[in-house]
């Protein structure tokens, strides 16, 4: 696969790479140099902090409560 940098210094990911990863409008990445590579990793830190507070308990008091039901601990 190959991107083509643009005027402005923008590539495009191709669809199959951005599938793959989950990467929508907005996803931030980290950018690492490695020699003359270009590292692009998706930030896990962006992830968990857009997931935080999605998830309704559903009568657990706390997330922990979950979690020991989930795993079927007492």
């Amino acid at each position: 696969m190959e991107a083509t940098v643009a005027e402005r210094g923008q590539i495009t990911l191709p669809k199959a790479v951005r599938d793959a990863l989950g990467l929508n409008k907005g996803t931030q990445l980290k950018v690492e140099l490695d020699g003359s590579r270009i590292i692009l990793r998706k930030s896990v830190d962006d992830a968990i902090s857009r997931a935080r507070g999605k998830f309704a308990l559903d009568g657990f008091d706390s997330a922990q409560a979950a979690v020991r039901a989930v795993r079927d601990e007492d």
